[in-house]
């Protein structure tokens, strides 16, 4: 998803930048609408990981709460598993979240030229 998202943004920077002539009504309609369809998307895989990053951000509090007042290896094997799978989910979740914030900019900047 990362790489989808990366790859929309440079497409709308390739647009922002274009040296071409202004486009017509219809065509930033169309692009408009696409824009929204896609955010619509980035914005449902931002839910997710936020799910799934809050979720093992509390299993990794949870088992480091229990290892520390059980004293069990297993607990501590456990507890630095859940941390060390929360730094992959913080970054990607980082990603989408810069991504999906980038993409209101343009539908703002499609906005104010639509207008």
């Amino acid at each position: 998803m990362e790489e989808r998202l990366v790859k929309y943004l440079q497409y709308m920077e390739s647009l922002n930048t274009a040296e071409s002539p202004d486009l017509s009504e219809k065509e930033l309609d169309k692009l408009k609408s696409e824009l929204l369809i896609q955010i619509g998307f980035f914005q449902h895989e931002r839910l997710i990981h936020l799910i799934v990053t809050a979720l093992f951000a509390m299993l990794a509090i949870i088992s480091a709460m229990s290892s520390f007042f059980m004293q069990n290896t297993g607990l501590y094997l456990i507890t630095g598993l859940f941390i060390i799978l929360l730094i992959p989910y913080i970054r990607h979740y980082y990603i989408l979240e810069n991504g999906v914030q980038k993409l209101y900019v343009y539908c703002d900047m499609l906005q104010t030229h639509h207008n």
